[in-house]
């Protein structure tokens, strides 16, 4: 008995399910896991293109989560799937001026290493540098001035 496709479909309608809430992770079950090594510089390589990711994780081993439509990267996962973070494609010249945090040392003192290092106050090496050579220039020597030489 020939049916027709509408009568074919109809016939197996009792037996279709719905997704019901797995509809909304259906892009990502099928998204591809790709096994990556993060640079010191906190970028991973895909296909030729580099993408940021979490500083944190430099020199760790992640998942590179990969929409296999669009070849870009969307994402960072552990070996257990939980997401480490976003990805991002890499911008060269803010990812040069990007601050850095080293991580944490195994085996270490934890309170040292998440401690932030003390900055200097007063001026830098150059400042007194530029002061010394440009000061008599720019501001001529007075004798209320302390620091004047005297020349």
């Amino acid at each position: 008995m020939v049916r027709t496709p509408l009568e074919r479909y109809q016939q197996d309608l009792p037996h279709i399910r719905l997704l019901g809430l797995l509809a909304a992770k259906l892009d990502a079950i099928f998204q591809h896991r790709i096994q990556r090594l993060v640079r010191k510089d906190g970028t991973v390589s895909y296909e030729g293109r580099f993408f940021e990711v979490p500083y944190e994780l430099t020199g760790k081993t992640v998942w590179l989560v990969v929409d296999p439509h669009t070849h870009t990267a969307v994402g960072v996962e552990d070996e257990a799937g939980a997401c480490l973070g976003a990805v991002t494609p890499l911008d060269a010249l803010a990812n040069r001026h990007r601050l850095r945090r080293k991580p944490a040392v195994s085996g270490g003192d934890p309170a040292q290493s998440t401690q932030p290092r003390a900055t200097p106050t007063g001026p830098t090496l150059v400042d007194l540098a530029y002061a010394r050579h440009y000061g008599p220039i720019a501001h001529p020597a007075s004798t209320d001035d302390p620091t004047s030489e005297g020349k």
